[in-house]
């Protein structure tokens, strides 16, 4: 069987423009607050259909958020949509620490929105860009793949550094505090990228009004290819769907730290993050090494659009199997299903990005990555409120067994040909 790329390229130069991608994604993802956002928020006494009240109403927002926010980036320029997400999201920590009840909750999930919806396709908007300017776009999934793993390499460590400070505070909402750190760090790092990154094709006479215009025209055009649409579809779902459920192996953890007697600790919230920093630890050692493994292992399909297709099945899948042992009180087993999810996020990531730039035109390069990320938010608002109304009805655990399966039938929905 033939491989998509005849020759699978993966070599490039490592120069500073190259570090600095990897450093940006590296602090990003220094959120400590993420292992515990789920446990946090049933420590404020939050229910689990206020959960998905919350993260619908993120969601929401930021699919208001994300074409404008997309516009305002190719407009005037990447590098101050950047700034301004950073600045959102610092606002967004300093509201999550100083919360005490369901409606301040939700005023910080608004500037998270607007920080997310500013970012999302952004980025990666000026990584392409910039392998366009350097004639190495044919590079796209294994540099993108390799940034990505540099992302995950944050995750694994922030797992680790936020265990630490809830398992020494006793308290979760402090890690919102600190990840205001790593963000101030990134802004400062993302002013320092070159001016040509921003790309923005402004004539002398052109109003702020024409470049909108022009910009819509180019996004509508663009979209008239109904490939592209299919696409963004197939990318969507899957992300749409872990974004809505990654959250929820939080507890599953706590149910194996609670059954664990490994550790001689008698504090519940001490034992969870010592067992929730070997989780995500080794989770994200793994999604780092298969997000920069990415373009290799996808090269074994006969085509991009049949890696995607297999992915997404294979997701929904390992889903459905994880929660049912969920339901049945196999926490461990579980859990290591629930590790798949994760896994096929980051292997099908990069090639998915690869496949639908290669679809989109550059001049509105992250205005279309937006509408694709703003679709993975339509998705994710569908099976949040799910989860939280069958939870409230049922249970998580049936809540989270019903939009797996839900999940697989629209991968039937969403497959992509490969082009003839």
């Amino acid at each position: 069987m033939k491989n998509y790329d005849e020759k699978l390229p993966s070599k490039f130069d490592k120069n500073a423009q190259y570090y600095k991608f990897c450093a940006y994604g590296f602090l990003k993802n220094l959120k400590f607050y993420e292992p515990f956002l789920i446990l946090f928020f049933l420590e404020k006494g939050i229910t689990f259909l206020q959960i998905g009240v919350l993260y619908a109403i993120r969601e929401i927002l930021i699919n208001i958020f994300e074409i404008p926010s997309g516009l305002a980036a190719d407009t005037f320029g990447r590098r101050r949509s950047m700034a301004f997400s950073l600045i959102a999201y610092i606002f967004s920590f300093t509201t999550f620490f100083f919360s005490h009840n369901f409606w301040i909750l939700i005023l910080a999930m608004f500037f998270y929105a607007v920080g997310d919806a500013f970012r999302t396709g952004t980025h990666k908007a000026m990584i392409f860009v910039y392998l366009k300017e350097n004639n190495i776009s044919h590079l796209r999934a294994a540099y993108y793949g390799a940034t990505r793993s540099c992302s995950q390499i944050g995750s694994a460590l922030s797992a680790l550094i936020a265990a630490f400070l809830v398992f020494t505070s006793g308290s979760y909402r402090y890690i919102f505090l600190f990840t205001i750190i790593p963000y101030v760090i990134d802004l400062f790092l993302i002013l320092s990228y070159p001016k040509s990154l921003d790309h923005v094709d402004k004539e002398d006479d052109q109003t702020v009004l024409s470049l909108f215009k022009t910009q819509i025209v180019s996004l509508v055009k663009s979209f008239r290819n109904m490939t592209l649409v299919k696409a963004i579809g197939n990318q969507a779902l899957y992300s749409g769907y872990y974004k809505a459920v990654k959250d929820y192996i939080q507890p599953m953890i706590t149910s194996l730290a609670v059954a664990t007697t490994l550790f001689s600790i008698e504090s519940e919230k001490q034992k969870v993050a010592l067992v929730t920093a070997v989780v995500y630890g080794i989770l994200y050692i793994l999604t780092s090494i298969v997000s920069r493994r990415s373009a290799a292992v996808s090269s074994v399909f006969s085509s991009k659009q049949k890696a995607l297709n297999v992915y997404l099945f294979t997701g929904a899948l390992l889903g459905i199997s994880s929660t049912l042992l969920y339901y049945r009180n196999i926490p461990l087993v579980s859990i290591l299903l629930f590790f798949g999810i994760y896994i096929i996020e980051n292997l099908r990531k990069p090639v998915g990005i690869d496949y639908l730039t290669s679809l989109m035109k550059s001049e509105v390069l992250a205005s279309s990555l937006s509408v694709e990320s703003q679709s993975e938010t339509l998705f994710a608002v569908l099976f949040s409120l799910l989860i939280g109304l069958f939870s409230s009805l049922f249970s998580i655990e049936i809540a989270l067994i019903c939009v797996s399966i839900l999940m697989f039938f629209f991968s039937f929905v969403f497959r992509v040909k490969a082009e003839k």
